[in-house]
C-alpha cells in the first residue's frame, strides 16, 4: 500500500491562496465515522466524507457535474473497505485526502476521479479494464500511470523503474505527477509513526525527485509543505531552531511588516490602483535559506508582501509607485511577467525600504498569476480538453500549453537511453539538482531548451542527437566558440559540424557536458571506440602551447625575400618610387587600394579598409594615388582557421595545389583551445581565382573559416 501513518502534529492541506474561505476547518479525514465514510448509499446525494472534496472544487468549477466523483468514491471504499493504515485507521482516508488536497488547488474532475481510484488498482481486485470501462480511457491513464511495479517482479530496480514508467505517462499528461506530488505530500504528513531508518530513506527521495518536479511543474504550494516536511525529518535541530526563531518573532513588540503592508495600501488607493496587499510569511525552509544568506534576522525576513491585482499592467504601475514612494532595492528587482520561469511562473520581485531603514521584499502579480504560482499545471485545469470545454472564465489563452515542457522531453530523450536502473536513477537526481533553465536560438529561429550552464556540447546533442558526434565548434551570437564556452539566456548558437566520418568525441567534452542526454551518448560512443593514437589531435583535444614552443613553418622555396609582398601589378603616381603590398592586409585586384609613402622612398598599397590607413591619415600622412595595372597574376596571404585534427595540413596543402595556386610559405602554429591557425603566402596566376581558392579551402573538414591577413601590427611605417 502507499499510504502509511497518521502524524496528528503535521500541518493542514495546502489551499492555493486565490481560492481559500477564510474561516474553513480543517477535514479530520480520522475521525469521520463510518456511517459518513459509506455515505447514505443513495444516487441524489454524495458521501458525507466527499462534501468537503465538492465544496472545495465548486469553489473553482460552480458547475460541476460531480457524479464521476460519487461513483469514484463509493469504488474505492467499497474497494479498500477493510484494508486500513499503519495508525489504524481506514485506508480510504488517503485517497480522500490526496484528492482534498487536488480540488483545493483546482484540479478539474477527472484529475479528482482517477485521485480516489490511484490506489485500487496496486493494493485491491479492481483492474485497469474495469477502471476504462466504467471512467473512461482518461481516467485509466491516469490510474496507470501512477501504479507502481511490484518488487516481486523488479526486485531493488522496483523504485526507479516505477518512476521512469511515471515520468514516461506524464510525457503524455502531466496530471499523472499531480496526483503523485499530491500522494506523496500526504504520506509526508503521516509518516510519524515510520521507524526513522524508513522515515529518512523516503525523505531523501522526496527532497531529490519529488520536490524538483514539484518546481519545474510550478506547483509551489506542494512543495513548500514537501520541502518543510523532509527539512524535519533529516534536519531535527536545524528544524527546531527555525520554528524557536519564528515563534520569538511572532511573539515581540511590533509588526514592521504589517505598518509597511498600511503604508503600501495607502500608496496605492491614493494611486488609484485596485490592489490586495497581504502578507505572506515565509515557510521554514525559506526563514532557514535566509538565515543562512543573512545572518541575523530582522522582523520583516520573517515574510513578504504579496499584492495581488487584476490586470498585468497594474502590476508595473504598483511596481512605479511603489519605487516612487519607498527607496528601492535595485539589486532585489526581477521581473518574471515579461520572462517567465519556464514552470509557468510570472510574478515581479522587488524590495523597498522606509526612511527608518526597515526593508520589505515585495512580489506584485495578478490574481491569475498567483493562482498559477501556487498551483502550476493543476491550474491549468484539463489541457488536453478542446477549448471550447474549457470554463470561459478559467481560460487563459495567453499561456502556452506546457503539456511538455523543455525539460520534459529532454528527460524522456535521455531516459531511454539509460542501460540500466542505477543509471537511470542516479542521472534522473542528477538532472533534477539543476534548478534553473536557458532558452537559446538556433540560426533557424528554433529554440533549444536548456538546464543553466549548459555548453555547447550540450546544444549540439540537444540539436542533433548523437550526430552530434561529428560537432567540431560552435558561433556563439556569431563569434566563434569553442565547445566548452558556457551558454547564457538568449544566446544565438549555430552548430560547426564536420564531413570527416571518423569524427567523434574525446573524453574531455564529459568535462563540459551538463545534461544527461549528452553525457550519457558521449560514454557510449567512448565505450564502443578506442581511444586515438597519442600522436592524434581529436577535435576536442585540451592542447596547450609549451611556452617557447614555435610555430612549425614550410619553408618557401625561394629565398627570405620570396616572403616579402610585392608590388604586383600595382602602380602609384610617383616616379621612381619602389612599389610594395602592404603585408598587414595583402591586396589584390580588384580590391580598392590607396598607397602612402614610408621610410627609404618606398611607398606601400594597402586595402582602403585596413586600419593601417586609418593611424597613416591619423599621423599626417599623404595618400599617394594607386591602380591595379594589366597583369593578373598576384601574390595574396590567406589564414584558414580551423579545429585541430590529423592529417589537416596535408589536405589543405592538396586542396590549394588542386586549384593551381602556389605556395611560397605556410605557417602552422601549434592548437590553442583546440583551434589551430594555418598562414599561407600564395602566388596566384589570376586574381580571379582567389574567391574559388578561398571556398575550396573552407570546404576541407575541420576549417571553419578562411579569410585574408589582416595583421594592423605588420603595417609598414
Amino acid at each position: 500500500m502507499s499510504a502509511e501513518a497518521t502524524n496528528p502534529a503535521t500541518p493542514g492541506p495546502v489551499v492555493s491562496g486565490g481560492q481559500r474561505k477564510r474561516g474553513r476547518a480543517r477535514l479530520d479525514l480520522r475521525r469521520l465515522g463510518r456511517a459518513a465514510l459509506l455515505g447514505s448509499g443513495t444516487r441524489d446525494r454524495l458521501p458525507d466524507a466527499i462534501g468537503h472534496v465538492a465544496e472545495a472544487h465548486r469553489n473553482h468549477y460552480p458547475d460541476a457535474d460531480l457524479e464521476p466523483l460519487r461513483r469514484a468514491y463509493v469504488l474505492a471504499e467499497s474497494s479498500h473497505r477493510g484494508q486500513t493504515r499503519k495508525s489504524g485507521e481506514p485506508y480510504i482516508t488517503h485517497p480522500l485526502a490526496v484528492t482534498l488536497i487536488l480540488a483545493q488547488l483546482g484540479a478539474e474532475i477527472t484529475t479528482l476521479t482517477a485521485s480516489l481510484l490511484h490506489d485500487t488498482v496496486e493494493d485491491t481486485d479492481v483492474t485497469l479494464d474495469q477502471v476504462r470501462a466504467e471512467f473512461g480511457d482518461d481516467v485509466c491513464y491516469l490510474v496507470d500511470g501512477v501504479t507502481k511495479l511490484e518488487k516481486v517482479d523488479y526486485g531493488a530496480a522496483a523504485e526507479p523503474e516505477t518512476f521512469r514508467k511515471m515520468l514516461v505517462a506524464t510525457g503524455n499528461d502531466v496530471r499523472v505527477m499531480s496526483i503523485k506530488l499530491a500522494d506523496r505530500l500526504h504520506n509526508m504528513r503521516t509518516l510519524g509513526v515510520m521507524r526513522p531508518e524508513k522515515q529518512a530513506r523516503i525523505a531523501k527521495v522526496t527532497r531529490d525527485v519529488l520536490i524538483p518536479l514539484a518546481e519545474r511543474l510550478g506547483v509551489q504550494a506542494l512543495k513548500t509543505e514537501l520541502e518543510d516536511l523532509v527539512f524535519a525529518i533529516l534536519h531535527p535541530e536545524d528544524c527546531a531552531q527555525v520554528k524557536a526563531m519564528i515563534a520569538a518573532n511572532a511573539e515581540s513588540e511590533g509588526d514592521p511588516l504589517g505598518d509597511i503592508a498600511g503604508e503600501v495600501r495607502n500608496v496605492l488607493r491614493d494611486a488609484g490602483i485596485t490592489a490586495e496587499v497581504l502578507i505572506r510569511p515565509r515557510h521554514s525552509v525559506s526563514v532557514h535559506r535566509v538565515h543562512r544568506k543573512r545572518g541575523e534576522l530582522r522582523a520583516s525576513d520573517f515574510g513578504r508582501l504579496l499584492v495581488l491585482v487584476n490586470e498585468d499592467a497594474d502590476c508595473y504601475g504598483v511596481l512605479g509607485e511603489l519605487h516612487t514612494c519607498f527607496t528601492p532595492v535595485v539589486s532585489e528587482f526581477k521581473d518574471f511577467i515579461a520572462v517567465p520561469k519556464f514552470n509557468l511562473y510570472q510574478s515581479l520581485h522587488t524590495a523597498v525600504t522606509r526612511s527608518d531603514g526597515e526593508v520589505a521584499e515585495v512580489l506584485i502579480r495578478t490574481h491569475q498569476m498567483h493562482q498559477v504560482a501556487e498551483a502550476g499545471v493543476v491550474a491549468l485545469h484539463n489541457p488536453y480538453a478542446p477549448p471550447s470545454e474549457e470554463p470561459s472564465d478559467r481560460a487563459d489563452d495567453e499561456r502556452a500549453d506546457p503539456t511538455r515542457p523543455g525539460w520534459l522531453s529532454r528527460l524522456l530523450d535521455w531516459q531511454q537511453a539509460a542501460p540500466d536502473p542505477d543509471t537511470f536513477w542516479s542521472t534522473l537526481r542528477e538532472d533534477l539538482a539543476q534548478d534553473r533553465e536557458i532558452a537559446v536560438f538556433r540560426p533557424d529561429g528554433g529554440t533549444l531548451g536548456l538546464p543553466a550552464g549548459a555548453s555547447c556540447v550540450d546544444a549540439a546533442y540537444a540539436q542533433y542527437g548523437e550526430d552530434a558526434h561529428a560537432c567540431i565548434g560552435a558561433r556563439v551570437n556569431g563569434r566563434l566558440a569553442t565547445l566548452s564556452t558556457v551558454l547564457r539566456d538568449g544566446d544565438t548558437v549555430q552548430l560547426l559540424m564536420s564531413q570527416d566520418p571518423t569524427s567523434g568525441p574525446s573524453r574531455d567534452w564529459l568535462d563540459h557536458a551538463r545534461t544527461p542526454a549528452a553525457r550519457i551518448a558521449i560514454r557510449r560512443w567512448l565505450t564502443t571506440h578506442p581511444a586515438p593514437a597519442p600522436a592524434a589531435v581529436t577535435p576536442m583535444a585540451s592542447t596547450r602551447r609549451p611556452p617557447q614552443q614555435t610555430p612549425a613553418v614550410v619553408p618557401a622555396p625561394e629565398d627570405s625575400a620570396a616572403l616579402r609582398p610585392t608590388a604586383a601589378n600595382a602602380v602609384v603616381d610617383r616616379e621612381g618610387a619602389s612599389v610594395r603590398l602592404a603585408g598587414c592586409c595583402t591586396p589584390v585586384p580588384p580590391d580598392d587600394v590607396t598607397a602612402f609613402a614610408v621610410r627609404g622612398g618606398v611607398v606601400t598599397v594597402h586595402r582602403v579598409g585596413c586600419p593601417a590607413v586609418e593611424r597613416m591619415k591619423e599621423v599626417g600622412r599623404p595618400e599617394i594615388g594607386v591602380r591595379w595595372g594589366d597583369t593578373a597574376e598576384c601574390r595574396v596571404t590567406l589564414i584558414a582557421e580551423s579545429f585541430g585534427r590529423a592529417h589537416l595540413l596535408a589536405d589543405l596543402t592538396e586542396a590549394i595545389a588542386l586549384e593551381g595556386v602556389a605556395i611560397i610559405s605556410a605557417t602552422v602554429e601549434p592548437p590553442t583551445q583546440q583551434r589551430v591557425r594555418h598562414t599561407y603566402t600564395l602566388q596566384l596566376p589570376d586574381a580571379a581565382h582567389l574567391p574559388g581558392l578561398m571556398r575550396a579551402m573552407r570546404e576541407v573538414p575541420g576549417v571553419y573559416d578562411v579569410s585574408r591577413a589582416q595583421h594592423p601590427a605588420a603595417a609598414a611605417h
